[in-house]
């Protein structure tokens, strides 16, 4: 196996990844560290969901989500500024006071000017009204966890399916794509994301929380905004990246 030098990373100017859900089930580390040990980012932004506070269990914590933060820490040593986002996964740490050491940041939001234009980063839990209030947050762990089981079910599925020679399935995904109610909770959750950061004056508006990678332009009667998403680490594995003026996608294969 070929070691990479960090000097031979790959250089970008931001990096967002949210979604990670370090100690649950679902989470995909090993393909993260991966991932991680090829870049070199001026910015790292965790936008939310980075650790699982719903599910989280002190029996399970495998070395390879231990190994993710020893990653982000030799990026810190190495220079980047890494911004902490809190989401509804990790929201305990909202307990603790907003925090800047060094290049170091714990935001609840955060807003950047990226080549002239304001960009606005924030989870995104603050636009899911089905969290709202105590029974909400109640039912929105409740379903976290199965979630969580599902995604264990579907990985045992999976490798049976490729011992007979099939192509993996999502079973998380055919549920939320085959349902309305969470076809339109997507789009609701999108299209009121982006008439808040029209309002706001942004130019874009980047979340995670819904776990569904995306970069479109939005406009009504008041502007316009981009809309990026940078998706997850437990389904599609992906991340959002800036550099020489433009953003994309980053799926892991």
């Amino acid at each position: 196996m070929t070691i990479m030098k960090f000097e031979e990373r790959r250089k970008i100017d931001i990096c967002v990844i949210s979604d990670v859900h370090l100690g649950s089930y679902g989470c995909h580390a090993e393909q993260l560290n991966k991932y991680i040990k090829t870049i070199n980012p001026e910015k790292l932004i965790l936008n939310g969901d980075i650790f699982d506070g719903y599910v989280f269990n002190k029996n399970y914590f495998p070395n390879s989500h231990f190994e993710f933060v020893r990653n982000v820490m030799t990026l810190l040593k190495n220079g980047t500024e890494i911004y902490y986002l809190i989401g509804n996964h990790d929201d305990f740490m909202r307990e603790f006071d907003e925090i800047s050491m060094l290049n170091l940041h714990k935001l609840d939001k955060l807003v950047l000017e990226v080549d002239g234009k304001k960009c606005w980063f924030f989870h995104g839990d603050v636009f899911d009204i089905s969290m709202q209030g105590k029974l909400g947050k109640t039912v929105s762990k409740i379903a976290g966890q199965a979630y969580d089981w599902i995604i264990v079910m579907n990985r045992c599925v999976n490798n049976l399916l490729k011992i007979f020679g099939r192509q993996p399935y999502s079973l998380s995904k055919k549920i939320k794509d085959s349902v309305k109610k969470a076809v339109k909770y997507v789009a609701d959750f999108e299209q009121m994301s982006c008439e808040h950061a029209i309002k706001q004056g942004y130019d874009y508006v980047i979340n995670g929380h819904i776990h569904q990678p995306k970069i479109m332009e939005y406009k009504n009667q008041e502007g316009k905004v981009v809309y990026l998403n940078s998706g997850d680490w437990v389904e599609n594995l992906t991340a959002l990246e800036y550099h020489d003026g433009e953003w994309k996608i980053y799926q892991f294969q």
